[in-house]
């Protein structure tokens, strides 16, 4: 069973507040470690990896049923991996989420109806930390990076809302039969490079605070207009800072709580409130296979639209280690 709900959510205040609330929330949760503990000796210099998969799908079929239904069809897969490297100074890590997902709808034999995209992403993260002495051991200078894209086309269909101008050749109403490109590989990506501090006050959880540079990269032209890209350029730059938390915390043998934070604050953008990218996971286990999982995302990004953009997906499907 799949269930996804995109929606836009016409609410600038809360887009404002949802950083700080956010920020204050954790670092007031976090336990008041005041050092972080040394790695033992058979681990330092060990790379640690955590990958799993997971593949779900759905299925209905009606003939002569006389309360009705729609033939449906969907599939969908992820892969999250977590590599990490502790050093008696360095400590690596690198972290991925890939998934993809398809939905075919209303289709029988005479009805070739066409495949639409349920979920796409490319998500991939790495970070550089010194571990030093005094100040530094609590605080360590770290570098960062991440970048965000899709692996295929999507495309806004009859009936959903146009996000291409009104005075864009491809604005107004979509007409049935017809489609609006919206994104595809590499259009949009947002990349982001950071240098600050980072606290880790538990092995759960990770803050980070720092100057960062971000690009909005868009290699096809006709979406540049969707991402606030200038038409001759390839990427809008930003200087700014950002703060970043990551939390992966086993609450029982069989539940799992995952979640993501990245705020950036543009220097240029002063009286705006942040971009902001909030990925929350719940996983629950059934078994070593069964597994369940509910992921709400949150994103508000002012350059590309004035709501908060909601993404949900709930699914059921068999899980499975890779590493």
């Amino acid at each position: 069973m799949i269930s996804r709900i995109s929606t836009s959510i016409s609410c600038r205040s809360v887009a404002k507040s949802l950083a700080a609330v956010a920020m204050v929330w954790l670092f007031a949760a976090a336990p008041p470690v005041l050092a972080q503990e040394t790695a033992s000796s058979d681990t330092v210099g060990v790379w640690s990896t955590d990958v799993s998969g997971k593949l779900s799908g759905s299925q209905a079929a009606y003939s002569n049923w006389q309360e009705g239904g729609v033939n449906s069809l969907a599939f969908t897969t992820s892969l999250d991996g977590l590599a990490e490297r502790r050093g008696r100074h360095w400590i690596h890590r690198h972290q991925a989420r890939l998934a993809f997902g398809i939905l075919r709808q209303d289709f029988d034999q005479d009805d070739e109806s066409e495949v639409r995209k349920a979920d796409d992403l490319i998500r991939l993260e790495s970070a550089l930390r010194y571990q030093g002495d005094g100040f530094f051991r609590i605080f360590n200078p770290t570098i960062a990076g991440n970048i965000r894209t899709q692996f295929a086309k999507g495309f806004a269909f009859p009936g959903q809302d146009n996000p291409y101008p009104d005075d864009d050749p491809r604005g107004g109403e979509i007409a049935d039969g017809e489609t609006r490109l919206v994104s595809q590989f590499l259009a949009p990506a947002f990349i982001t490079e950071s240098i600050g501090l980072t606290y880790e006050p538990a092995k759960w959880v990770q803050m980070r605070l720092g100057a960062a540079s971000k690009q909005t990269v868009v290699l096809k032209d006709q979406l540049k207009v969707l991402y606030d890209v200038e038409p001759d350029r390839a990427a809008r730059v930003e200087a700014g800072a950002e703060y970043a938390l990551d939390v992966n915390r086993r609450i029982t043998d069989d539940i799992r709580y995952k979640s993501n934070l990245n705020a950036f604050f543009s220097f240029n953008q002063t009286e705006d409130p942040p971009d902001v990218l909030w990925t929350n996971v719940l996983q629950l286990s059934v078994n070593d296979y069964i597994s369940t999982e509910l992921e709400v995302t949150l994103l508000y990004d002012k350059n590309v639209d004035d709501s908060i953009q909601l993404k949900e997906v709930l699914s059921v499907g068999v899980s499975f280690d890779v590493l």
